[in-house]
Parts: C-alpha cells; structure tokens; sequence
C-alpha cells in the first residue's frame, strides 16, 4: 500500500522554503547554491526534487515554463510558520498558550535582550492582538 504524500513540510522541504521566501524567486540550482553557501552540501537532484514536491504541494508556483525553471514561494512565511506554530501548540500543549509559555520560559533563563523584546511585546499587547 502506497502512503499518500504529507501535506506538511519535512525539514528539508523547509530549508528550501527559507531560501525562496528570502530571495522571492530562484532556479532548483540557485536554491542549491544557496544551501551549500549554508553549510548543506546537497546534490542538485534532490533539491529539484525537493522543489518539485513543493510544487505538487502547492507551496510553489512556477513562474515560467522555460528552461531552466524558475520557481518563488506560493504560501507566505507568516502563513506556513502560523499553521506549523498553531498545530505545534495543539499537538504538544493541547491547544494552551500558556502552557506552552511557562514550558519555553521554564527552560532557561531571558537575556537581557529577550527580557527587553518580551516587555516591548506586551507593553504593546493593549494596541493590538498578541
């Protein structure tokens, strides 16, 4: 019996999807190029093939039909990291914010520059929805 393919993102599938939502539109080879530059020596066949199952996916669009391919990110950082964060959060924490909150916080102790956004962030909570 043949599994059917995920709808989520495999690790690999992610590096890829940082690349283009950094560079907005790039080749598979661009896209390698890009990774080895980051210290994942990857063959140029498999992240074609990483791209062509982000493009079954839908989370890439082809914008030409031309060789070579040149593909850009058809679902947003914010909109792929909200799904990822929101079904991260019911999986682990049931759905609670604040536990998933205490857990992070518990785990080690806020720098200076993280207690300092933290504040920034919740002295701002009342102008808009955190």
């Amino acid at each position: 019996m043949v599994r059917p393919k995920s709808i989520e993102l495999t690790d690999r599938e992610l590096a890829v999807m940082q690349v283009f939502w950094q560079v907005e539109e790039a080749t598979a080879d661009a896209v390698r190029e890009q990774l080895n530059d980051q210290g994942e020596k990857l063959a140029y066949t498999t992240v074609a093939n990483v791209v062509r199952g982000l493009l079954e996916k839908k989370f890439l669009e082809q914008t030409h039909r031309e060789r070579p391919f040149r593909y850009r990110a058809a679902r947003s950082f914010d909109d792929v990291s909200e799904r990822l964060v929101g079904d991260f959060l019911q999986r682990l924490f049931k759905g609670s914010r604040e536990s998933m909150l205490l857990h992070v916080l518990k785990r080690k102790k806020l720098t200076a520059e993280e207690r300092e956004l933290l504040q920034h962030v919740l002295g701002d909570e009342g102008e808009r929805d955190v």
